[in-house]
């Protein structure tokens, strides 16, 4: 559906993205993620045919974005950041112009408009002027004209920046109806959204891909160290040595446990992919002590997206990027 190979792209001497690879088949949702300047706005541009690339290649539906950006545009919904909308427009006038300039025939255009007001839910708004609507329906009517064609790809940039919570659910809930026939490219600032919706997630940083995995699977594998929360009924020095002395136990932070003074706990850092609770339960019954809990604390892609970008920065330096990356 989607190949991208050794892409790269330069505004004057400064390597926006450098050497980007990646495929994404049909029915996919797949998340981008990177901090501002990671390149992530870059891509989507190279592959919505709005910027060229000055190396390498991307296809989509074995087109050449180069080579067939017209046929191709006309295969891709796309929800750029900023809403593309006329606010002094009414919300069906606004859908029969993008259909009208989307090239969906006068003779199906109110049908289709009908068929994505009905998919976003605001067929009961398309008399109102847009700029009287809430960020969330502005946010619907912007998915709307992407829908408009039913195209194969939608390419979402921040689909639901500035939304309140209960819009943001609602969106991700049409999302995720989004991929039963079509692929969904996401790019979002909020990491549990891309963990409920996508499929896979990319994550860039300083122009090129450092992870790309499930989310389970990157929240598993790329983890550095297990981490485990103790609580229990013991003095709190003689705890804490004795889990120093475990193995496999690298560190033991103390945590607050509430008023009762005789509860202590700790956070407890392990080799990764080990599991070290049944000795520590047996080591804490042994001594005659009280066990009140103990769990492991699952990293989140949160935590995954913090240590791959704190790791690059520290591994090429905290240096200040060129201005042209403003722009990217």
């Amino acid at each position: 559906m989607i190949e991208v190979e050794g892409l790269t792209k330069y505004y004057g001497r400064f390597a926006a993205i450098k050497d980007v690879s990646f495929k994404i088949e049909s029915g996919e949702i797949v998340g981008f993620l990177g901090p501002n300047g990671a390149g992530k706005t870059t891509t989507m541009r190279i592959l919505t045919c709005y910027s060229p690339p000055s190396a390498g290649a991307a296809r989509i539906l074995g087109m050449d974005v180069t080579e067939n950006s017209l046929k191709i545009r006309g295969r891709i919904g796309y929800l750029p950041e900023s809403v593309p909308l006329y606010e002094w427009m009414r919300v069906g006038s606004y859908l029969s112009y993008t259909a009208k300039a989307k090239g969906v025939a006068s003779s199906v255009r109110r049908r289709e408009i009908e068929r994505v007001a009905e998919t976003v839910n605001i067929a009961h708004v398309k008399h109102k002027i847009i700029k009287t609507l809430s960020k969330g329906f502005k946010q619907r009517v912007g998915l709307a004209q992407a829908l408009i064609g039913d195209p194969p790809i939608l390419i979402l940039d921040e689909p639901t920046i500035g939304l309140d919570p209960q819009q943001i659910r609602e969106i991700r809930e049409l999302i995720k109806g989004f991929s039963h026939n079509r692929t969904v490219i996401l790019s979002s600032h909020i990491l549990p959204e891309v963990s409920q919706v996508c499929d896979r997630v990319i994550i860039m940083n300083k122009g090129v891909i450092v992870a790309e995995d499930t989310p389970r699977n990157l929240t598993i594998g790329s983890a550095k160290s297990a981490r485990i929360e103790l609580i229990a009924n013991a003095p709190k020095k003689e705890l804490e040595m004795l889990l120093l002395g475990l193995p496999h136990v690298n560190t033991v932070t103390p945590l607050e446990c509430g008023h009762n003074a005789h509860e202590v706990g700790f956070i407890v850092e392990t080799e990764p992919h080990t599991d070290v609770r049944p000795v520590i339960a047996q080591a804490i019954v042994q001594k005659g002590w009280g066990l009140l809990s103990l769990r492991a604390l699952v990293a989140t892609l949160e935590d995954v997206f913090i240590d791959l970008v704190t790791e690059e920065q520290h591994d090429n330096g905290d240096t200040q990027a060129p201005a042209e990356e403003a722009a990217v």
